[in-house]
């Protein structure tokens, strides 16, 4: 039986540790062995894996017993390199996606295994002390695939423009609901129940929930008919686009492979494609942009014409980059905890590069002048309000970047006592200001922003929800430098 890849690291790395240990270098092995300068290079970068009387030579030569030398076990110097390799975590990253192979991951790890050892020690450390899990790195790893290719995929693109040709659907806007039903009933022989997760109570903050077994697609009865045809056009996708290894509910709730997460964002992809037609949407996006004055009801009638949620219509700005040229562009998702009155960041994307405002995992207040923050609070305080829109240009203080943002605040139905807002942010560089007409308008108001409360040395800030620690901090550092300073002089 061939030898997997995960013995070939391992073997080599043992051959590798011990072929140092006692001071000697391919050629003395060679020599000790009878085993070639380059068979032996092969074998301690993991390419191959010798036979077994090459095994036993090797560890007689070695001085390390033969059972050892072919177990799946690392000497404790090398444990966390170990447990790496041997974790389903490092089996699921989507290393080909970013055109990286094993190989050179293991010609980085045997060229100095004790710092690359000390280097995982670190990151396992930061996991555990920041309880980071196996999720976030697949998440993670999600939107650096969507970055690298500009969040848009045109054979995803192709597929849905064939679809919708196909089943004649429409292509400037209003997919119904019941087409939608008929085409998982019939072309893929599935049922579908509008309020089939009301006997589960604690399911209630799902919007769906595949039945494989029963190929039964379980709604939420508290959905509205536009989050009804999102969820059903994205199990459309997955069957489609024959995507096997995919969430059966619409909200994860344990991660079981990179591939998994891959799926699911490729038939939400899908899902939007057919909902929202390309070519009809960048008209719309170009007409739009090229009004001299911002007009609120104009992004509100993209949702009635195309019968799309805010997310929906959000993540169709996807043709930003390839169609009018914006890749400087952030996305992001806040939704307002009514009941503790906490504000979280639950999903984002950055093209280009890195933007403002962004996302903190340290629990820190977010600055209260986003605009995602504040419409989500006039919607608070707004009774009868169900949606409301805003735009804002925001200064980012101390880099001198200065953003657009539109954004849509709805109540966050079906969760109770949640509301969510989207928002997108375009970097209002030479071309953006050509591109998008009403960016001057002289009502859309001018804030300077932060990213949280805590790293914010603004003055005299209103809507400052916690003092500026870190600030506080670097400045307490500063002045200890300096009396240090002082004292060696």
């Amino acid at each position: 039986m061939a030898a997997s890849q995960l013995q070939r690291i391992i073997f080599g790395l043992k051959v590798r540790q011990f072929r140092q240990e006692r001071g000697w270098n391919f050629e003395e092995l060679s020599q000790r062995t009878g085993i070639s300068i380059s068979y032996l290079n092969e074998i301690e970068k993991g390419k191959k894996y010798p036979q077994p009387d090459y095994r036993k030579r090797l560890s007689e030569v070695l001085e390390v017993p033969y059972e050892f030398m072919i177990s799946p076990e690392l000497t404790k110097e090398f444990a966390p390199l170990g447990e790496l390799l041997h974790s389903k975590f490092l089996n699921d990253l989507p290393l080909d996606l970013f055109g990286i192979g094993m190989q050179p991951l293991v010609e980085i790890i045997a060229s100095d295994p004790a710092k690359v050892n000390a280097f995982i020690s670190a990151l396992l450390e930061i996991a555990r002390v920041y309880a980071l899990r196996e999720e976030h790195f697949y998440f993670a790893a999600l939107r650096a695939y969507q970055e690298l290719r500009n969040n848009y995929f045109e054979e995803i693109e192709q597929a849905a423009n064939a679809f919708v040709l196909k089943h004649q659907l429409p292509v400037n806007g209003g997919v119904s609901l019941q087409s939608l039903e008929q085409i998982l009933q019939e072309q893929f022989h599935c049922q579908i129940d509008h309020d089939g997760l009301g006997p589960y109570p604690a399911l209630h903050w799902l919007r769906s929930v595949y039945n494989p077994s029963f190929r039964k697609v379980l709604l939420n009865g508290q959905l509205n008919e536009r989050q009804k045809a999102y969820q059903l056009a994205k199990e459309i996708g997955f069957h489609e686009l024959r995507l096997k290894e995919r969430p059966l509910a619409s909200n994860f709730l344990r991660v079981n492979s990179f591939e998994e997460v891959l799926n699911n964002y490729l038939a939400a992809y899908f899902a939007v494609a057919i909902l929202v037609n390309r070519d009809s949407f960048i008209r719309d996006i170009g007409a739009f942009f090229e009004q001299k004055t911002w007009n609120p009801s104009g992004l509100l009638s993209f949702m009635t014409k195309y019968q799309a949620s805010p997310e929906v219509l959000f993540q169709r700005f996807n043709v930003l980059t390839k169609d009018f040229g914006l890749d400087k562009v952030f996305f992001q998702r806040v939704v307002h905890d009514l009941g503790r009155d906490g504000f979280d960041m639950d999903k984002e994307l950055h093209l280009n590069r890195r933007h403002q405002p962004h996302a903190t995992g340290l629990g820190e207040h977010y600055c209260r002048r986003w605009l995602s923050i504040t419409l989500l609070r006039d919607l608070q305080k707004q009774q009868g309000q169900s949606m409301l829109v805003g735009i804002q240009r925001a200064s980012f203080l101390g880099s001198g970047e200065e953003y657009l943002c539109i954004s849509i605040a709805k109540h966050g139905h079906p969760t109770p006592g949640k509301n969510v807002s989207v928002t997108l942010g375009v970097l209002l560089d030479d071309h953006a200001k050509q591109r998008i007409q009403f960016w001057n308008d002289p009502s859309i108001p001018v804030q300077t922003i932060n990213v949280t409360c805590q790293r914010c040395a603004m003055p005299d800030c209103a809507e400052r929800a916690a003092e500026p620690t870190v600030v506080l901090r670097k400045e307490e550092r500063r002045r200890m430098e300096e009396q240090l300073k002082q004292l060696s002089t």
